[in-house]
């Protein structure tokens, strides 16, 4: 039983350096507004991603919150570019 003690306290440790350097990494806000052949536009939360096959069209990119990306898509919106 006392070599275990060892081993739990080292998971311990190894647990609270990794939450603790998932805590410390910077968030990435990148979002964007996509448009579908449809008409349709949605807000994504990763400029990177992309949907599946065709039919779409990246018309903003690397917004900086998710505001800003709403209030592109309802300018968007207002212009008839999306519905």
């Amino acid at each position: 039983m006392t070599r275990l003690a060892p081993v739990k306290r080292l998971a311990l440790v190894t647990g609270v350096l990794a939450l603790a350097f998932a805590a410390a990494t910077p968030a990435r806000a990148d979002f964007a507004v996509m448009r579908f052949d449809s008409g349709y536009c949605q807000v994504w939360w990763d400029s990177a991603a992309t949907p599946w096959g065709a039919g779409w069209t990246k018309i903003a990119l690397g917004l900086p919150d998710a505001d800003a990306a709403r209030a592109v898509l309802y300018n968007a919106i207002a212009q008839n570019v999306c519905r």
